[in-house]
């Protein structure tokens, strides 16, 4: 993860936080999600996701819009200039991860890892969380 990090910032300026952010930013509708959910999805405490999204605020890359049914709670909304720079790295990422790892696999090999992979999601779907 180190290394496929610094690629992605040396490549594109986009940190491996950022990048995660956008991500899943880009594949809700409009853009947005409300901190809370990124935080989840991420697996980052709340306080970790305030301080990045503040952060990516002052570089442009998201905004920030009170949530009209709950006084507390706001989204992070994706910008043009955050839309662009996924979109600038999202190619780079690919290829980083093919070059890192996928490339010094076999097919076989593939299909094993996907196989145990469904197998450990699956489970981590069912676990509780704590």
């Amino acid at each position: 993860m180190g290394r496929l990090s610094h690629l992605l910032q040396t490549e594109s300026h986009v940190a491996a936080a950022d990048y995660a952010v956008l991500v899943n930013l880009t594949d809700v509708p409009e853009g947005r999600q409300r901190y809370q959910d990124l935080a989840r999805a991420l697996e980052w405490e709340k306080s970790r996701m305030s301080h990045h999204i503040t952060r990516m605020i002052k570089r442009g890359l998201v905004v920030r819009e009170d949530c009209p049914e709950d006084g507390r709670g706001a989204f992070a909304v994706i910008t043009e200039a955050g839309r662009e720079a996924i979109a600038a790295a999202a190619p780079l990422h690919v290829q980083a991860v093919r070059s890192l790892f996928l490339d010094h696999l076999t097919a076989a090999e593939l299909r094993t890892l996907a196989e145990i992979s469904a197998r450990v999601m699956e489970r981590l779907d069912d676990a509780p969380e704590r």
